[in-house]
C-alpha cells in the first residue's frame, strides 16, 4: 500500500515538495524557512542565566521548534518503520574508495562516522572540527544551507546567493583538496 514511501523519490517530486514549504510558510504565517535558528531558540528557552544574545521572546519562534520536532519524528519513523534505501552512484563509490572510504554502500560510512574514529586525529578533524565549522558558519552567515538555498534564493536575497556559492565552493574544496590530504 505504501510502497512509494519505501523507495527514494526522484528529484522532480521531492524538490518541488521541499520548495513548496517556502510559499506555504510565507502565506500561512509570514515565516522564513530555515533550521539553524532553532538551536538559538532552544538555548534561549533553556538558558539558566541572562545572556543578551538569548534575551528575546523565543515563544514567538516556537513554530520553528515544532518544524524541527516534525523533522526528527519523521526521521525516526522512517528509520524504524520504512525500509532504508540509499542510492549512492557507482562513480561516487569509486571516488570515495580512491581516498580511503571503503564501506560506501551506506549514507554514513563507518570509516568516517563511528565512536572509535572520534578519538583519532582524522575522526576528530572530520567530526568535531568540521561540526564546529558548520555551526560557526551557520551563525556567522546568518543562516544554514536550507535557509539560504531554499528560502533566500526563492525570495531573491542577494546575500543568500553569495552564501550558496560559498557553500558550493567550500564543498568542492573539501572534496577535492582537503579529503585527499586527510585520507
Amino acid at each position: 500500500m505504501f510502497e512509494f514511501l519505501q523507495k527514494p523519490w526522484p528529484w522532480y517530486v521531492s524538490g518541488p515538495l521541499i520548495g513548496l514549504m517556502v510559499p506555504m510558510l510565507l502565506l500561512f504565517g509570514n515565516k522564513p524557512f530555515g533550521l539553524s535558528s532553532s538551536l538559538k531558540h532552544i538555548c534561549a528557552m533553556c538558558s539558566p542565566i541572562k545572556v543578551e544574545f538569548f534575551d528575546y521572546d523565543w515563544k514567538k519562534e516556537s513554530w520553528n521548534l515544532v518544524l524541527v520536532f516534525g523533522i526528527l519524528l519523521g526521521g525516526w519513523i522512517a528509520a524504524h518503520y520504512l525500509i532504508p534505501t540509499v542510492e549512492i552512484s557507482k562513480a561516487t563509490q569509486l571516488d570515495m574508495k580512491v581516498i580511503g572510504i571503503y564501506n560506501t554502500s551506506t549514507l554514513n560510512p563507518t570509516d568516517l562516522f563511528n565512536w572509535s574514529s572520534l578519538f583519532t586525529l582524522k575522526g576528530f578533524l572530520l567530526i568535531v572540527v568540521g561540526g564546529f565549522m558548520v555551526g560557526f558558519g551557520s551563525r556567522y552567515g546568518d543562516g544554514c544551507t536550507s535557509g539560504h538555498a531554499i528560502m533566500g534564493l526563492s525570495i531573491m536575497n542577494w546575500p543568500s546567493l553569495i552564501a550558496v556559492i560559498g557553500f558550493f565552493i567550500g564543498g568542492l574544496i573539501t572534496t577535492h583538496l582537503l579529503f585527499p590530504l586527510i585520507f
